[in-house]
């Protein structure tokens, strides 16, 4: 199948917007899980070393990590306000990540640097990063970004442009020894890199399991068009569309002639054949006047599995009055590209009805009674025929 973008979204686009977001909103809740983690942390750490006696000469070393997280939670407060609106926005997700970065990268630093605890953080936002952006290289330069902040920080104060911050318990000069710093360091890089691909592992299968399975809500898996129920559903968004344009749509209701009695004389896997080659029929039809559509065009056609031997397609009208509707055109052409084909030197028509908004019906539930009941009368004429409801007879009442 072909996409093509529209300004307004479809139903899958919508979806998968919302099952973003629902991450996005779990990251949210997982960040105020940390915050409250690095709370309790520092209340008992801080008893330990006061217990110890060695809380007197650090309590400035607190002072920055202090504002740091008072800052997390003003901006997690923001994003928890906020998420809803603006989840989907990579830019706006990848900001918040950086966020988490430095501050995490203030901890380190004044927790000791080389003998910081806190590097493991990095290792939970990375994890963040493949859950909520879209792309895995994304998730890398999270990881990047994490790396080349703690390195740069053992850096800085390996050539003491940044003052040491002695830690109780702590009675060597690691931070001075360069071997040790740029092991530690190529370390860091291989945890952070390692997670980033964990990560973007996982979230790759979650990520093809979820397509797959909304495949199966939406897609018919004999013919690969989409399904009845997709049908329903965008066919309320396009009349939606159609009143806000102030312009038609048409649905095209197309049924294979005696097709039971083709099933009874060739069998029903020649019926199966038979009708993903009917389906490629219409695919092509549907894309047929495509060229032509211009800027008045109306849209994308949609073309789906009805039930069965039945196929629906939604076919947005032009904005210019035209002297033949798109959807009687694509119908005509749907039973002329149905009748010439051959598989297996086998062939079937179709009979078809047409519909469109609004002078055949303003709600889906009346658009397609009335295309049924246009497909009827064309069955009922012998068939490998298009009839049209009210709206759409600018032509012939019936086409042959």
């Amino acid at each position: 199948m072909t996409f093509t973008w529209r300004e307004q979204l479809t139903q899958t686009d919508i979806e998968a917007l919302e099952a973003n977001i629902a991450r996005v909103g779990l990251v949210v809740r997982v960040r105020w899980a940390i915050v409250a983690a690095l709370v309790a942390f520092s209340a008992v750490g801080s008893g330990i070393y006061a217990a110890a006696g060695q809380f007197g000469g650090m309590w400035h070393q607190m002072v920055v990590p202090g504002l740091a997280l008072m800052f997390v939670l003003l901006y997690n407060t923001f994003y928890q306000l906020n998420y809803s609106r603006l989840g989907h926005l990579t830019a706006f997700n990848v900001v918040q990540l950086l966020l988490d970065v430095a501050v995490v990268t203030l901890l380190i630093y004044y927790s000791g640097g080389v003998y910081s605890w806190f590097s493991a953080m990095y290792l939970l936002f990375i994890l963040e990063a493949a859950l909520i952006l879209p792309r895995a290289f994304q998730a890398y330069i999270v990881a990047l970004a994490s790396a080349v902040a703690y390195g740069l920080t053992l850096f800085l104060v390996y050539k003491g442009v940044l003052p040491h911050m002695d830690m109780p318990f702590v009675h060597n000069d690691l931070q001075l020894q360069g071997s040790y710093v740029a092991v530690r360091v190529v370390w860091e890089f291989t945890v952070m890199f390692g997670t980033a691909t964990v990560g973007t592992l996982l979230m790759d299968q979650w990520r093809r399991r979820e397509g797959e399975l909304a495949d199966r809500s939406v897609y018919d898996e004999r013919t690969g068009l989409y399904n009845r129920a997709y049908f329903r559903r965008e066919l309320g968004v396009e009349i939606e569309r159609a009143r806000r344009d102030r312009r038609g749509v048409s649905v095209v209701l197309a049924d294979v002639d005696d097709f039971h009695r083709f099933n009874e004389m060739f069998g029903h896997d020649a019926g199966n054949s038979m009708l993903v080659a009917v389906a490629g029929a219409l695919r092509a039809a549907a894309t047929s006047g495509d060229d032509g559509l211009g800027e008045e065009g109306a849209g994308l056609v949609l073309v789906s599995r009805y039930g069965g031997e039945e196929f629906a397609l939604i076919v947005p009208e032009p904005r210019v009055a035209t002297r033949q509707r798109e959807g009687v055109r694509i119908a005509e052409e749907v039973c002329h590209r149905i009748g010439a084909v051959r598989d297996d030197d086998r062939s079937v028509t179709v009979s078809i009805g047409v519909a469109t908004y609004p002078g055949d019906g303003r709600v889906p539930a009346e658009l397609v009674g009335a295309a049924d009941t246009a497909l009827a009368a064309a069955s009922a004429a012998g068939g490998n025929r298009v009839a049209v409801g009210r709206e759409a007879r600018d032509a012939d009442e019936v086409h042959a």
